[in-house]
């Protein structure tokens, strides 16, 4: 209760002494015009249109034109209409977090969806669109992030700070990566933003997925893909503000977004809207321009604070990584996770292609016997699969070439190595504990010292 009166007294101080409201002037798709205030507004400021049967509406400035501004909703246009009240509200959205936001689930404007009360807020504001620390002003990436997968310990080590993408196609098994991250990873701190994310699925992956144990440590900014593009483009943003109220706090944030793609369709809906003409398959340069100044946002703090280490997923279409936004942010992050759906279709789960997939932080974080290792699987893994055709169709004869042979006894192995189940963790030290004991085995069943391993 005490929670709540502080909330609202704070609600109340922040109230402002005046407002300035103007009229709708036009309403086209979903753009509509405002006329009487342009020339107290800029890009990006925040406007409450109040429709015929006194619904709030709120809308952001998206552009000018004519002498009027340009209004995108946040929510649906029914009941605004020519004349209706326009006024204008805060110039820069902020959120308040506070440590009491872990376990809770919130929207894009950092209010609660979970249905137990509302958020408390924090002394110290938050802007929603903030600029990311001075580069030369930044620490550099920390030591291993032990994330709880075997395949990403071990082949893709990911460094605390460090950014990294997970790009797949649709079915392909990004939700499950992501639940395991979130289950067996060490880091302090979880921030999850699904933006555009199924309805149905909201529920099953914040309950089965995430669990109890994983809800307590998160917290999870939700839009629906049946909210509009603001709103899913705000919860973008929200998660990282969320993950860097963490950081300035010292703690070590994960911060999980699936996904960037919807990201990215949110806002090539809403420079279409404005006028934006399209450059690259739809996608407007603005799309190109809002990528690194979102994705920049994650990474190590300035010194004293923690660091936010970044999960991207990266919906691939048609299963064309080379397409508009997989190569850009391929050149923005810090290394990407591949899923391959051939893999998938064989049933071994992660679906991750080690081959294709890079961690820049590699191997300057691994010891040399850990590099020797990690080279030599992945070399055993090569081989086999140049060679798989002919192996599968009995075209291969063995003895004709060692490292052929050496490979097909090491890589079934390996393949049951990367395989997990989502239950299932496994930390830096035993992964490759596990590898080595793989590598050490010779193709009659004796290790190098004659005796048996199991």
């Amino acid at each position: 209760m005490v929670g709540l009166i502080q909330t609202l007294i704070g609600e109340i101080e922040r109230l402002p002494t005046e407002r300035l409201f103007g009229r709708v002037a036009s309403v086209r798709g979903l753009v509509i015009e405002i006329g009487g205030v342009q020339g107290n507004l800029s890009v990006g400021d925040r406007c409450r249109v109040i429709a015929r049967d006194d619904r709030s509406v709120p809308c952001e400035v998206v552009g000018f034109r004519a002498g009027h501004a340009l209004l995108l909703p946040y929510g649906g246009l029914d009941g605004v209409g020519l004349g209706c009240r326009a006024e204008l509200t805060e110039s820069a959205p902020m959120l308040r977090p506070t440590d009491t936001w872990l376990g809770r689930v919130i929207n894009a404007f950092g209010e609660a969806v979970d249905g137990q009360g509302p958020m408390p807020l924090g002394e110290h504001p938050y802007p929603v669109r903030a600029q990311p620390p001075p580069a030369h002003q930044r620490r550099r990436v920390g030591g291993k992030l032990d994330l709880g997968v075997r395949a990403l310990n071990t082949f893709l080590t990911c460094c605390e700070g460090q950014r990294m993408g997970i790009f797949a196609g649709s079915g392909v098994g990004k939700s499950t990566v992501l639940s395991m991250l979130i289950r067996h990873s060490k880091a302090e701190v979880v921030v999850i933003g699904l933006v555009g994310e199924r309805g149905r699925e909201a529920r099953e992956f914040i309950e089965d997925d995430l669990g109890a144990a994983g809800l307590a440590r998160s917290v999870v900014v939700l839009a629906t893909s049946d909210e509009g593009p603001l709103m899913r483009r705000q919860a973008a943003y929200a998660t990282l503000t969320v993950a860097e109220y963490f950081r300035d706090q010292g703690r070590n944030v994960l911060c999980l977004m699936d996904s960037v793609t919807r990201f990215a369709m949110a806002q090539r809906e809403i420079s279409l809207s404005a006028g934006e003409p399209p450059a690259s398959k739809g996608y407007t340069p603005t799309v190109f321009a809002e990528l690194p100044r979102l994705l920049e946002r994650a990474g190590p703090g300035v010194p004293g604070t923690g660091s936010i280490t970044g999960l991207f997923t990266v919906l691939v279409e048609g299963d064309d990584h080379n397409e508009p936004i997989s190569d850009a942010v391929r050149g923005i992050l810090d290394g990407h996770i591949v899923l391959d759906r051939a893999i998938a279709e064989r049933n071994r789960y992660p679906a991750i292609n080690i081959l294709r997939s890079v961690s820049r932080t590699m191997p300057a974080c691994n010891t040399d016997d850990q590099t020797l290792l990690v080279n030599t699987a992945r070399r055993i893994i090569t081989t086999y699969e140049d060679m798989a055709e002919l192996i599968r169709l009995g075209a291969y004869r063995a003895g004709s070439n060692p490292e052929v042979d050496a490979a097909i006894h090491y890589y079934p192995m390996i393949e049951d190595f990367l395989a997990q189940r989502k239950d299932e963790a496994t930390d830096l030290e035993t992964g490759y504990a596990l590898l080595r004991r793989i590598l050490e085995t010779t193709p009659d069943g004796a290790g190098q010292d004659g005796t048996a391993t199991g």
